[in-house]
């Protein structure tokens, strides 16, 4: 773990605001009719869990010393639920750590892929998710093309960009460093037939990124959208196809190579519906993105049916936190629609139980068997025969622990929506560090706007004519109206802790460089802060206090303009804009708060 994860894992579970629950020696299920998430059909059995794993299985089991006995007489047992593709993002619904986690955890979901991190976040985030009751969630290092789908916002130090076989051999060894439980490929640029695609992966590029990956134990996840795509991913050896095929109707080539080289399918429904759950606004049959969604969405649910009867094993991945697809409620109905898709009830449980855990190659969980990691959801109905009836869930375990259901008693933290502030030292960059990260041992992210149409821009450290070095960022402004350039320098490992600055008056740094220059900060629930600064060709030193910010509505989107507080910060930045299509530059040295 990285020192300043494992800084804040003390700090955090040092707090008794933010303990875990202990868990019991021993519960005991008494009388449940058990789903086990394989061929046999449901059976009344007693369940025993004991340090987190069924322990035993069978009727009319003894009650040990001091266990805890739940009655689940005309109730449902069934492993926990799978998602193998979400994004825990702060504009998704819900929005914080502790609110995704919860509603992943009402909704009976143990265990889930999140594909939105930066590879930064992974240490802080996993000490964070150690401090609550969670699903087990596991992170995917994020890989595309330039340009391509997932690369078309932020930098490469949150998707790395590659477009040969030796670049992305060169990326899988670089975010492995991280310890990624996955690899996200985005191989298909398909834009649904509804905007400018993005650029698609070489399957030669493809297939060096899995080899590189299976070498280092992980699996390879694509989003992949159409079905020449899909041939090309199942041919190099990608284990999880993570979108629905929707560009025409799936063949026998298709059905051939992915049975060949074990392919899965998580077709994503939920997010590709087009009318969303939930939503009370119809859908325009005249509008043409409109016709266009249902036609895609057509094929969608007749390939996951031809795929799922030719023997392709289908799992559950919804693409949450995207519009319209809530955490926890959306996997729920994924099921619902794999039904609609054509499986039976029984088997879209085991697309989310069993299947899923095979394709993530966790053999821990999945079944509700002896010696299995007791992750198991107790329903009132009989969902095998009504899928519908996975909405009434009652009590929920996670390796053992109940965490939804009567008497639960969650810890504090999982009340909580934000870490607890950190204090920092006033340095934050001279650009003297061998390392090449921040002075705070943080990583630097460039910042130009996203789309197609995108900012070219180059930063690295450079060598200054007088003495040491600066921050060198020179960009091509794009021809978008919110064309930008810049740098941020995270306060704190990832960005995932706030730190508090109220022990300082505001920012100084050296600056120079041509274009319209701004200071901006960046808080929780996407707050920003800013001021402009003037700068020209000869170094100046300038002084930004904190009174003089001015809060910003939130980028490219309508919301509430912020107050500044200063114990809620996530970053700092410098930001460059300027006539569209022109150069502008900016060169940085000895940020420190003061």
């Amino acid at each position: 773990m990285h020192a300043v994860a494992a800084c804040l894992l003390l700090a955090l579970c040092a707090s008794p605001a933010l303990s875990v629950a202990a868990q019991p020696a021993a519960t005991l299920i008494r009388d449940a009719t058990v789903f086990d998430g394989t061929d046999r059909p449901p059976f009344g059995a007693d369940v025993l869990i004991v340090d987190g794993r069924i322990a035993s299985l069978g009727p009319e089991l003894p009650v040990p010393a001091g266990a805890t006995l739940i009655d689940a007489q005309g109730k449902a047992l069934l492993p926990g639920l799978f998602d193998v593709h979400t994004h825990w993002t702060p504009n998704g619904s819900p929005a914080t750590f502790p609110e995704i986690a919860n509603a992943y955890i009402a909704a009976g979901v143990t265990t889930v892929n999140d594909f939105h991190e930066a590879p930064e976040s992974y240490a802080p985030r996993r000490a964070w998710l150690q401090t609550l009751a969670a699903p087990d969630v596991r992170f995917a290092a994020r890989i595309s093309t330039p340009l391509g789908h997932g690369a078309d916002w932020a930098d490469q130090a949150t998707t790395r960009w590659v477009n040969s076989a030796e670049s992305a051999r060169a990326a899988v060894d670089g975010v492995a460093a991280y310890k990624p439980d996955f690899i996200k490929a985005f191989t298909d640029g398909w834009r649904y037939a509804n905007a400018a695609d993005n650029t698609s992966m070489g399957e030669d590029t493809l297939a060096a990124l899995v080899q590189e990956a299976h070498a280092k134990g992980l699996e390879v996840l694509t989003h992949t959208v159409t079905v020449e795509r899909g041939k090309q991913a199942a041919r190099a050896g990608v284990d999880v196809i993570a979108h629905s095929l929707q560009d025409q109707p799936v063949d026998q080539e298709l059905i051939d190579l992915m049975r060949e080289h074990g392919t899965r399918y998580a077709p994503t429904l939920a997010v590709y519906e087009p009318v969303k759950m939930g939503s009370k606004r119809p859908a325009d049959p005249a509008d043409k993105v409109v016709a266009q969604r249902a036609r895609n969405f057509d094929n969608a649910l007749a390939n996951v049916r031809v795929l799922h009867e030719a023997g392709v094993p289908v799992v559950v991945g919804t693409d949450a936190g995207m519009p319209g697809t809530p955490h926890g409620a959306a996997t729920l109905h994924e099921l619902e629609l794999l039904v609609r898709a054509g499986l039976s009830p029984a088997d879209a449980l085991r697309a989310g139980t069993s299947a899923s855990a095979a394709a993530l190659g966790l053999d821990d969980r999945g079944t509700v068997a002896v010696g299995k990691r007791a992750d198991l959801v107790l329903v009132s109905g009989r969902p095998w025969e009504t899928i519908g009836d996975i909405h009434h869930v009652e009590r929920v375990f996670i390796a053992g622990r109940q965490v939804a259901g009567p008497g639960t008693r969650l810890p504090p933290g999982n009340a909580r929506t934000v870490l607890p502030a950190l204090r920092i030292a006033p340095l934050v960059d001279d650009f003297e560090q061998v390392s090449g990260r921040t002075a705070l041992d943080t990583l630097r992210t460039d910042e130009a706007d996203g789309g197609n149409d995108r900012t070219v821009q180059v930063t690295e450290v450079v060598a200054r004519e007088d003495q040491g070095h600066a921050l060198s960022m020179q960009a091509w402004l794009s021809h978008q109206d919110w064309a930008r350039a810049g740098v941020l320098f995270p306060l704190s490992l990832g960005a995932v802790a706030p730190v508090d600055l109220r022990g300082y008056r505001g920012l100084r740094f050296e600056i120079r460089g041509r274009g319209a220059l701004q200071v901006e900060y960046r808080g929780l629930s996407d707050a920003r802060w800013a001021r402009d600064i003037a700068a020209g060709p000869r170094w100046t030193t300038v002084e930004v206090p904190f009174s003089q910010l001015q809060g910003l509505p939130p980028y490219r989107r309508e919301g509430p303009v912020p107050a500044w507080s200063g114990d809620d910060v996530l970053q700092v930045g410098f930001m460059a804009r300027g006539e569209l299509g022109s150069k502008v530059w900016f060169e940085l040295d000895n940020i420190r708060f003061y």
